[in-house]
């Protein structure tokens, strides 16, 4: 099974990978907070959040390019929103909702692509987040790759019949094959999860997943937590007066 690229980059000898989840959470808390409170963003502002991402980046060994390129994904709805906002008169604000919305999305994609998903579940768990949001959160990032198992199964068992994609194009029965393919997509993984799920009630499974180590923060993890928050609150203020 494939591994989703967030889960490749969370592999990488970085600094910020070997950090404490809880400690990247409460910095990118901090960051958004900071980030969401500003009065205006001047291209100051840009830059200083900017370079706080761009931070987080470095520290993780992540690709540039390919943060930059996927936190763009948010950019459709901002601009659906923004144009709501341009047309109603407020130019400039509908250009802080587009930029705030990259920067925000480029940070949480900074720290997601740090830390893994059961980690950082964890995390918001730690903060104080609903356990039974959390548990369908867990339940639903594990069970994808059941899904996505599954799928890649059947593309490769239809390949091995001649299937090829010029063939939909030139049957539309193929297409209502392709219908009753992802019916039984979804029986077949609905039959692996709950075998998934009675394998995990013979293991004691109680309703919540249990921890292999109780994890502590280490003085790398503060050295994060006082960095960062010094860092948002600095650029924040800073910054603020300065407008």
């Amino acid at each position: 099974m494939h591994h989703v690229v967030l889960d490749e980059w969370n592999r990488r000898p970085g600094w910020l990978q070997k950090r404490d989840a809880r400690a990247k959470l409460v910095v990118l808390l901090a960051y958004l907070v900071a980030l969401a409170t500003m009065p205006r963003l001047t291209p100051q502002a840009v830059i200083g959040f900017g370079a706080l991402a761009s931070a987080g980046v470095a520290s993780g060994r992540l690709p540039a390019l390919g943060v930059a390129l996927r936190a763009g994904a948010v950019l459709p709805f901002a601009l659906f929103f923004a144009a709501g906002v341009w047309l109603s008169g407020a130019t400039g604000k509908a250009a802080d909702l587009v930029v705030r919305s990259y920067l925000s999305a480029a940070a949480v994609l900074v720290v997601m692509g740090a830390t893994p998903m059961p980690g950082l579940l964890r995390a918001m768990e730690w903060l104080g987040a609903p356990r039974f949001l959390v548990q369908v959160a867990h339940f639903l990032y594990r069970y994808l790759f059941v899904l996505s198992e599954q799928a890649q199964h059947m593309r490769l068992a239809a390949l091995s019949r001649g299937l090829d994609r010029g063939g939909f194009r030139r049957s539309r029965s193929l297409w209502r094959a392709a219908g009753g393919a992802l019916a039984v997509l979804f029986a077949r993984s609905q039959a692996r999860a709950e075998a998934i799920h009675r394998a995990m009630l013979a293991r004691g499974y109680a309703g919540r997943l249990a921890e292999l180590r109780n994890e502590r923060m280490e003085a790398g993890d503060w050295v994060l937590v006082a960095a960062g928050l010094l860092l948002c609150a600095g650029v924040r203020t800073g910054l603020a007066y300065a407008g």
